[in-house]
C-alpha cells in the first residue's frame, strides 16, 4: 500500500466559496489591468507635451483633457463597474455558522496561563 497522496483531482472537492472568490478576484484584477493599460500610455502620450503654453492646453470641464480622459474617466468607469459588480454580480455565499465565543473562555484561560508562565506568577 502506498501512503503517498494521490493526484486525483476528480475526487477533490473544492469549496464553492473559494471558486466564487477566485473568479471575482480574476475579474477585479482584469479590470485593474485594463485601467492600467489605458491610463499609463494615454497620460504618457498626451500629458508630456513639449510646449508648456497654458493657452495651448485643451481642457474638458475645466480640467486638462489628458487628466480627464487619462485619470478621471477611467476612475469613474472603475467606480461604476465596482458598484455594479458588488451589487449585482458578486455571490453571497453561506460561510457556515459563526463559532464566536464558544472557545473564548478557553482562549482567555490559555492567555492567562501564558502570562503567568512568563512572569512566574508574580504581579507587581
Amino acid at each position: 500500500m502506498s501512503t503517498a497522496p494521490s493526484n486525483d483531482t476528480e475526487s477533490m472537492q473544492v469549496d464553492p466559496v473559494f471558486l466564487n472568490s477566485k473568479r471575482e478576484a480574476w475579474i477585479i484584477l482584469g479590470l485593474w489591468v485594463v485601467a492600467l493599460l489605458w491610463s499609463v500610455p494615454y497620460c504618457y502620450i498626451n500629458g508630456f507635451q513639449s510646449s508648456l503654453d497654458p493657452e495651448a492646453i485643451e481642457t474638458t470641464m475645466g480640467i486638462p483633457s489628458w487628466v480627464f480622459w487619462g485619470i478621471a474617466f477611467p476612475w469613474l468607469v472603475a467606480d461604476l463597474f465596482t458598484v455594479w459588480f458588488c451589487l449585482f454580480y458578486m455571490k453571497e455565499d453561506d460561510l457556515g455558522v459563526a463559532h464566536e465565543g464558544e472557545d473564548l473562555a478557553e482562549e482567555i484561560a490559555e492567555m492567562h496561563a501564558e502570562d503567568e508562565a512568563t512572569t512566574g506568577g508574580n504581579e507587581s
